[in-house]
């Protein structure tokens, strides 16, 4: 089999992304819908960790800041027949795929118009309407379930992929290689998307793994061609994901793409340590000063002439606002009732549908 993974490698380092087709393609107005969609996710998580730091909410949260230009930039990408699932950093891809910040906000503060009823919280977001198959809070749990999406994306005969989302420390799971041979053997349009920022919890990539450069390349192995790129620069993971979504859409065949990230805040609100702890301040002041994603695409769009500074200031005000917004809606919203606690767990097996004994609920036969 033909393995395109060198190539795919090197494919943007010394490259404008920016002049890929798929990126030459957007307008005026999609270029400051990818920005928009950066801030909002941004913002939403600001104003989340300042309530939950007030005592709003319970529970922890695992912040996707420094990381917006992955979920942005591929979501940007999804056809009718597009799944995506994740794992429990899920709130950027959430709003990503359209998800209101009002039901998200709601479902960290545990209320009952949250997009889960407030039983799920920050970990477990869930809108099937928009092929949204959640977060999950199991380490690499959600590579089989995303596997069975493409397994039903082919069955159907539909032109589709599932985007599976996961970290660097979801990579040494057991469960992966499993779905690796498999997708490979079966020919799955399964697209595993390695968010690699660097520290699985508190351990570095370097104590964690083996093969420190490339995580991606162990698809070699399975006969999976894979690609690495710069996940800070929104133009990057947009050219290297329609790739992937042409491959499993025309050839019904698995990727793995590996996005070189870092996230700005701990690995979630109870880390103490990820500051002069498993990495220096000056680590973390350097990646946002000179690898800011939101950053870097504002400079990029500033120097096209697509957007101004005070065009940049509105965009962002608004994101904060609605923000504020949602966090207030949050607040107002009910708790969901004692009475429901046994609902929802197994919706459609504790009512005994069709879809509870077949599972076909889920691609709507």
């Amino acid at each position: 089999m033909e393995i395109l993974a060198k190539q795919n490698a090197v494919s943007a380092e010394n490259h404008d992304s920016s002049e890929a087709e798929i990126n030459r393609k957007l307008t005026t107005a999609d270029q400051l819908e990818l920005l928009r969609k950066m801030l909002q996710i941004r913002r939403f998580e600001q104003v989340g960790l300042s309530k939950y730091q007030g005592g709003k909410m319970s529970g922890f949260i695992h912040l996707y800041i420094g990381q917006e230009s992955v979920a942005a930039g591929v979501c940007s990408l999804m056809g009718e027949h597009d799944h995506v699932i994740t794992a429990y950093r899920c709130h950027g891809h959430a709003l990503a795929v359209g998800m209101t910040m009002n039901e998200c906000m709601a479902e960290l503060y545990g209320k009952a118009t949250g997009c889960s009823r407030g039983k799920g919280g920050s970990m477990h977001f869930f809108a099937p309407d928009k092929n949204y198959w959640g977060g999950h809070g199991i380490v690499a749990g959600q590579t089989p379930l995303g596997l069975g999406l493409a397994y039903g994306i082919k069955y159907k005969g539909l032109k589709g992929a599932a985007l599976c989302f996961l970290g660097d420390g979801a990579v040494n799971q057991g469960a992966f290689y499993e779905c690796l041979n498999m997708a490979s053997l079966m020919d799955l349009p399964v697209i595993y998307i390695i968010e690699n920022n660097r520290y699985s919890m508190g351990t570095s990539l370097e104590r964690s793994s083996v093969v420190k450069n490339c995580l991606a390349e162990r698809g070699e192995a399975f006969g999976i061609e894979w690609a690495q790129a710069k996940g800070e620069d929104i133009n990057e993971v947009r050219a290297v994901t329609q790739k992937a979504i042409e491959r499993a859409h025309n050839e019904s065949r698995p990727t793995i793409l590996e996005f070189d990230t870092y996230r700005h805040y701990g690995h979630s609100v109870a880390d103490a340590k990820h500051k002069g702890g498993y990495r220096s301040a000056e680590e973390i002041e350097d990646y946002k000063k000179n690898h800011d994603p939101i950053q870097l695409y504002k400079r990029h769009l500033i120097s096209k002439g697509v957007l101004t500074e005070e065009e940049y200031t509105k965009i962002s005000d608004a994101a904060k606002a609605e923000a504020d917004a949602s966090a207030k809606f949050a607040e107002e919203s009910p708790l969901p009732d004692p009475s429901s606690i046994f609902e929802d767990v197994y919706f459609e097996v504790d009512r005994g549908t069709e879809a509870g004994r077949t599972g076909k609920h889920f691609f709507n036969d």
